[in-house]
């Protein structure tokens, strides 16, 4: 009997689990159905730019993190990793460089809140610095924008180079 039982209780406790998840309320449902509809748009601009042939153009409604891209391989071992890149902005809010490191079996950021864009403004060049004391070499960078804000960010001319630490 007490076997029984405890397969019963097994059972109504298993029901119960079930039920409550089958009774979820949707809260929001988001359309993806037209890619607009998230507020950030990435385009090639080849009438604005400071070097080559375009620029990439961001323009979001929201904060938002874009990833222009990711690096290995680098030799920057006691030295300054520099992030810069020349931006152009129209918006309501900032934006600044971001640069993440793994190294060491660890991720480390570096921000270049310093030296934000910010409103509307012409071509500047801003950098985010990340330094590498002896035996430190990174397996993975990854180069971010980020913005908080809303409005247009263009962004060109982007360098990462190594300078020795001061």
């Amino acid at each position: 009997m007490e076997y029984i039982m405890k397969h019963l209780l097994v059972i109504v406790i298993s029901l119960t689990l079930v039920s409550s998840v089958t009774m979820a309320e949707d809260l929001k449902k988001l359309s993806l159905d037209d890619a607009s509809s998230i507020g950030t748009t990435i385009q090639t601009d080849s009438e604005v730019k400071t070097e080559g042939q375009s620029s990439v153009r961001i323009t979001t409604k929201h904060p938002t993190t874009v990833c222009l891209g990711e690096v290995l391989g680098l030799d920057v071992e006691n030295a300054r990793l520099l992030y810069t890149a020349k931006v152009k902005s129209d918006l309501d809010g900032v934006a600044f460089l971001e640069m993440w490191v793994h190294v060491g079996g660890g991720q480390y950021f570096s921000r270049g809140m310093t030296d934000p864009i910010k409103g509307k403004s012409d071509w500047k060049s801003i950098q985010t610095p990340f330094m590498f004391q002896s035996g430190q070499n990174p397996d993975l960078v990854i180069l971010n924008l980020v913005i908080n804000g809303k409005g247009t960010v263009w962004i060109d001319n982007v360098v990462l180079s190594k300078a020795p630490l001061k």
